[in-house]
């Protein structure tokens, strides 16, 4: 008799040290491991059970043109709702772990699972 058992993979736990490193090699990197492909279990239409912690985000290496000249745009729907902000106010705003998040959400597909994927990212400044 063939006896097949359906269990859930254990979560995994990725660490990424942000120190003296670029933004975007740290959030494609943490895009990567959120995704699942790095685990065995792999597959495109399921949300692995990946917990991605990145520490020392304060230490990043941000260059000065950097933050000066990446400006972060968004719209409400109505006449005159179009909002800009650089990546300086946004630091100074709401910290640099909103800034590793966005960037890491801008690598991830933008279907149902990017939610759920989300949720497993963890910033430490």
């Amino acid at each position: 008799m063939n006896m097949t058992t359906n269990t859930k993979p254990a979560p995994t736990t990725h660490i990424i040290d942000a120190t003296d490193r670029t933004l975007g090699r740290v959030a494609s990197e943490a895009a990567h491991a959120l995704l699942g492909k790095r685990s065995v279990r792999f597959s495109k239409n399921q949300a692995i059970p990946v917990t991605v912690t990145v520490n020392n985000a304060s230490k990043l290496h941000l260059p000065k043109i950097r933050t000066a000249g990446k400006v972060y745009t968004r719209y409400t729907g109505y006449p005159g709702g179009f909002y800009e902000m650089t990546m300086e106010e946004m630091i100074i705003k709401k910290g640099i772990a909103e800034v590793v998040k966005k960037t890491v959400d801008g690598m991830i597909p933008r279907n149902k699972l990017r939610k759920p994927r989300m949720k497993n990212l963890i910033v430490n400044a």
